[in-house]
């Protein structure tokens, strides 16, 4: 089964039209490679309210399987996407933020600056990624066989995790 992705870019530039979004295309890529239907995309300014808003609406209209968001993150003083995501999700998920950092620590130490979260919100995973393009792709490339399984027990696709 192929599972639908929406994609939510938090940039107050990108939203006002200053910015190219390419994060949101490494995204997409990555996704459409690996046989996920991209089946909404937004960008949205890095308000709390908006960004939480739009990820009830996916998930309550189950518009998506797994939400990947990019940007708002960091340390800004306008970064909100974890706040925002928590604020919606009903099960927090933090390994999967643990293990991008920890993949990310072998390649930079600003790694450990990352406020990314996860979590579950229905039937709908959500996960924060990067605002960098260069992050955005070693972050997703590096969870990305793991959340196909993690998706199929989620939907009640499959139930069994022990490895023969």
């Amino acid at each position: 089964m192929s599972f639908r992705v929406a994609i939510l870019t938090s940039s107050d530039k990108g939203y006002a039209g200053q910015r190219e979004d390419v994060s949101g295309a490494v995204i997409r890529e990555i996704a459409e490679n690996a046989g996920y239907e991209i089946t909404a995309y937004k960008v949205l300014p890095d308000e709390r309210d908006q960004l939480a808003e739009q990820l009830r609406l996916w998930c309550d209209e189950d518009q998506a399987d797994l939400i990947l968001t990019t940007g708002g993150t960091g340390f800004s003083l306008r970064d909100c996407m974890p706040e925002a995501t928590m604020d919606v999700v009903e099960r927090a998920v933090p390994g999967i933020p643990e293990a991008m950092r920890w993949a990310s620590l072998q390649i930079t130490k600003r790694a450990m600056l990352s406020r990314a979260a996860a979590g579950i919100r229905k039937q709908t995973l959500i996960i924060n990624l990067p605002g960098s393009p260069k992050a955005v792709r070693e972050n997703l490339e590096f969870i990305m066989d793991s959340l196909h399984h993690g998706l199929e027990i989620l939907k009640g696709q499959t139930g069994e995790c022990a490895r023969t």
